[in-house]
């Protein structure tokens, strides 16, 4: 049987909070990966500096140290499968670095696939669906609690990668991303409040915005959202390597927020 491309994992029935964990997988199919040009070494090296390592351990760990249990929805697929939070068309500005809904090139803005692949097929086998079960879980939350709060879980390299639009800024060991009209000012807070121990806590820089279903997004303010960035060094050996002593504090960090943000 083939490994699922997402999977939503069940918190408690009256928790509001849905951690969202699109990048930590490393996992390609086979006829995906077909289409990436580059060798078996040079794709390692990529998924090293692409994936958001050992953040779907980190939501987990979290989960279970919040006093009521978040739900999650974690990409089981890495995003250079598609890449689940980009628009997938032409609102997208990271089309510019040839890095939409499907990435036609790396992190380093070496190819990574023909351009003139069609990226239809993508989309429709595993971005739609991605999207429409996220939509679904959210639904969910809103049904049973009249709210739903997505604290999406990401990471980032200390230093910037070539790829980054806005690299230039701040990088401080936590990012929070916003959106005007999902993020209320008390979450935004509460994020820095829990994060607190961790070092300082910056807003939209290098990385902004926030996911929401595209169904809510800038019409339902029941629907908040919180992308918490954590800088790599803080809690791993970059690029690839692995988890160290940080992860249990930003576990609990994470958690504190959870707990905030489900109230």
């Amino acid at each position: 049987m083939s490994q699922p491309s997402f999977e939503l994992l069940s918190g408690a029935a009256g928790s509001s909070v849905i951690l969202h964990v699109p990048h930590s997988a490393r996992t390609i199919p086979a006829g995906v990966r077909a289409g990436i040009v580059l060798d078996d070494p040079a794709l390692e090296r990529e998924l090293d500096h692409i994936t958001d390592a050992h953040t779907a351990e980190l939501a987990g760990a979290a989960a279970g140290l919040a006093g009521v249990t978040p739900w999650r929805f974690v990409n089981r697929l890495s995003r250079l499968v598609v890449d689940p939070e980009r628009f997938p068309d032409e609102r997208e500005e990271m089309l510019a670095v040839g890095m939409g809904a499907v990435y036609t090139r790396t992190t380093h803005r070496g190819v990574l696939r023909d351009e003139s692949a069609d990226p239809g097929p993508l989309v429709e086998r595993y971005f739609r669906p991605y999207a429409r079960a996220m939509t679904e879980a959210v639904a969910g939350r809103l049904a049973a609690t009249g709210r739903a709060v997505v604290i999406d879980v990401h990471s980032y390299p200390s230093r910037a990668l070539p790829y980054e639009l806005h690299g230039a800024g701040p990088r401080p060991p936590v990012c929070l991303g916003t959106d005007a009209f999902h993020t209320p000012a008390g979450l935004a807070e509460a994020a820095r409040a829990a994060f607190a121990g961790c070092g300082e806590t910056g807003l939209d820089s290098p990385f902004g915005g926030a996911y929401v279903p595209l169904e809510f997004h800038g019409t339902d303010p029941r629907v908040e959202a919180l992308m918490v960035e954590i800088r790599r060094d803080l809690y791993m050996t970059e690029p690839g390597g692995p988890a160290g002593p940080g992860a249990d504090r930003l576990a609990a960090a994470l958690a504190a927020l959870v707990d905030a943000a489900g109230r």
